[in-house]
């Protein structure tokens, strides 16, 4: 059979050797720089390895809480300023509204209330501010003590224990429990009720503000403030 010869690149001519080659360069898009850039980016926007500084949570608790702050300084002064920097915020955050957005990221409100109240400028965070620690031990110990107390009751619907540190220093005490969404009622506050009771004060290395009684996804049904006998919802 014949075959049929092919023309070498000398036979076709520097110039159409020129275009073969940039015609190929565009199908691949990889023969320039430009090709190169043109190639999308793992980096977060901004280029700076972290997440986005336009997280949504934190910041939008943040600057409800700096609202908060900047009220409080506004009526009372640099005396407020003290009051609520030292325990004031964090308490506070127990019954801000609305619940939604301070439940977003406490710790970021509780930084927003505080750099509020005391008249600075809004630097809100690049991040999440609150960190969950959960406590297996907290939740053995209690239940052991239930038990023996007679409120066995609010040990079994208890699935787990959290310290939800706000800053360095302030944290809320989180029980997970059985309770869906929505429920209420005395039971639903008879677990913050009874672990009160059991709390004997001694909070570590920080200070433990809030009680804060969750549902089975982690929503917040019912919170006591752990230095005195109010409840809230």
């Amino acid at each position: 059979m014949a075959t049929t010869s092919h023309p070498s690149t000398g036979a076709i001519g520097p110039t159409r050797v020129l275009g073969l080659i940039v015609g190929v360069c565009l199908a691949a898009t990889g023969c320039s720089s430009a090709g190169d850039s043109a190639r999308p980016s793992a980096a977060p926007s901004g280029g700076t390895g972290r997440p986005s500084a336009s997280a949504p949570g934190p910041r939008q608790a943040y600057y409800a809480g700096f609202a908060v702050g900047k009220r409080l300084f506004e009526d009372g002064g640099k005396g407020s300023a003290v009051r609520e920097v030292n325990s004031g915020c964090v308490r506070r955050s127990l019954t801000a509204k609305p619940t939604a957005v301070v439940d977003l990221d406490r710790g970021a409100w509780v930084l927003g209330c505080k750099q509020g109240s005391g008249n600075g400028t809004p630097n809100p965070p690049s991040g999440p501010v609150t960190r969950r620690e959960p406590d297996a031990d907290l939740l053995h110990r209690f239940g052991s003590w239930a038990r023996k107390s007679e409120v066995a009751d609010s040990a079994r619907h208890l699935t787990g224990v959290t310290l939800v540190h706000l800053d360095a220093g302030e944290y809320d005490v989180e029980l997970t429990t059985t309770y869906t969404a929505g429920a209420d009622g005395p039971g639903v506050r008879r677990p913050a009720r009874d672990f009160a009771r059991w709390w004997d004060g001694d909070d570590g290395d920080g200070t433990a503000w809030n009680l804060v009684v969750a549902d089975t996804d982690g929503r917040r049904l019912a919170a006591r403030d752990l230095h005195s006998q109010e409840e809230s919802s």
